[in-house]
């Protein structure tokens, strides 16, 4: 009797694996999940590799790059978050991941966090630092405006700028300064106005009021990396008093709204000219003053007895040159007796120690002829030797005749 045993039908791995991944995308096509962010990891593909996790369990999870490009925060290790998207699996390994389709920090806004983020990522690299910041010109020629031709901050700067300093020349880039757009833009103009407008003395960067996302473009690191790069002294003026942006950190000046930047650009020229009119009153009265003091001084000169009689200038130039000849006379005369007083005393010794006081004494010196060496004993010479005998008047030659 034959027992024939049925065998199952299998699956094999990579049809497993897809029942699982469509079960599971059919199942959870969109989720909400809070966590903490572990193994953050950026790719050079522009996608974000991460953990999602809790006190007990954790979960692989991915943002592609499409999706992290609009996030304004960079997901980092140890951030609390709030995501959205749907349960799947990478069915090459099987693994079981969340496929994100937004990502919000739970502590605060996405916005907030991404702006300090750049903040201390800059301020890091010393882009606020004071010693950088460009001195604002206290007279200049042309001023550069950077905002939107549409909002009421452009014409408040333009009347500020040309009410306080008339002759200014006003140059003006317009740009978006709110959407996805306005941040290039921004960076473009400030880049502009370096290369085609290289002489523009000031630039005054910015726009009106709005809430942090209305005023974002100021907080982009395109902006911030343009305002650090420019040759051109930069006055950011974004929003209300209260507000402040990335640009107003690297900006060389912040000022609190457009109009006040307009101020900060150019003094006012009715009080330049109050102050060269005070100049040139304190001129004149210094001048005044100076010229008093001279002629005072001149009349007390003219009142001089030498300046009455030139001549007695001279007369007591003359003496006192006189008075310094004789002097001069008597010092060296005395000078002189000294030197002769020494030289006397000096040839006195000497002339006590010359040979010819010997010789005038009845001595002689003997030499031989003709290398005159001096004769000292009779052993120094031999029979018919010439010898020059030294007197002390004259000198007589002698020739040896014997020895005894």
């Amino acid at each position: 009797m034959n027992l024939t045993v049925s065998r199952p039908k299998a699956l094999s791995v990579s049809q497993l694996c897809a029942q699982i991944h469509d079960l599971l995308e059919q199942t959870y096509p969109q989720i909400w999940v809070e966590g903490e962010i572990s193994n953050c990891r950026l790719y050079p593909s522009g996608h974000t590799y991460l953990t999602l996790k809790d006190a007990e369990a954790q979960i692989p999870a991915v943002l592609f790059r499409g999706v992290a490009m609009g996030i304004k925060f960079k997901p980092e290790d140890g951030l609390k978050v709030l995501v959205s998207g749907r349960v799947s699996v990478y069915t090459k390994r099987g693994d079981l991941q969340l496929i994100l389709s937004s990502i919000e920090p739970l502590e605060k806004g996405g916005l907030q966090l991404a702006f300090e983020q750049l903040k201390a990522k800059l301020e890091k690299e010393g882009l606020f630092d004071a010693a950088r910041k460009k001195p604002i010109p206290e007279y200049p020629q042309t001023a550069g405006v950077i905002t939107s031709l549409q909002g009421a901050a452009v014409r408040d700067i333009v009347h500020v700028l040309t009410r306080r300093w008339p002759e200014i020349h006003v140059l003006i880039l317009p740009v978006q300064v709110q959407g996805d757009a306005a941040a290039p833009e921004i960076a473009q103009a400030i880049q502009d106005f370096n290369q085609h407008f290289p002489k523009t003395d000031v630039l005054l960067v910015g726009r009106g009021g709005g809430s942090l996302e209305d005023l974002w473009a100021f907080n982009e690191e395109v902006v911030a990396r343009a305002i650090a790069a420019s040759k051109i002294p930069i006055i950011s003026c974004v929003g209300h008093e209260t507000d402040f942006t990335i640009a107003d950190f690297v900006a060389d000046l912040r000022a609190p709204t457009p109009s006040a930047a307009a101020e900060m650009a150019v003094p006012d020229a009715e009080n330049v000219q109050k102050n060269i009119a005070a100049l040139k009153r304190s001129l004149v009265q210094n001048m005044t003053r100076i010229l008093q003091i001279s002629e005072h001084r001149l009349k007390a000169l003219a009142q001089h007895p030498f300046l009455k009689s030139p001549r007695r200038m001279y007369e007591e130039f003359t003496r006192r040159l006189d008075e310094a000849a004789s002097e001069l006379e008597r010092a060296f005369k005395a000078k002189l007796d000294i030197l002769e007083n020494r030289l006397a005393l000096q040839s006195g010794r000497l002339d006590a120690l010359s040979p010819l006081k010997v010789l005038a004494r009845g001595y002689a010196v003997a030499r031989k002829w003709p290398n005159l060496q001096v004769i000292r004993s009779e052993k120094d010479v031999q029979t018919k030797d010439v010898i020059l005998l030294r007197l002390s008047l004259g000198e007589i030659f002698c020739e040896v005749k014997e020895k005894t």
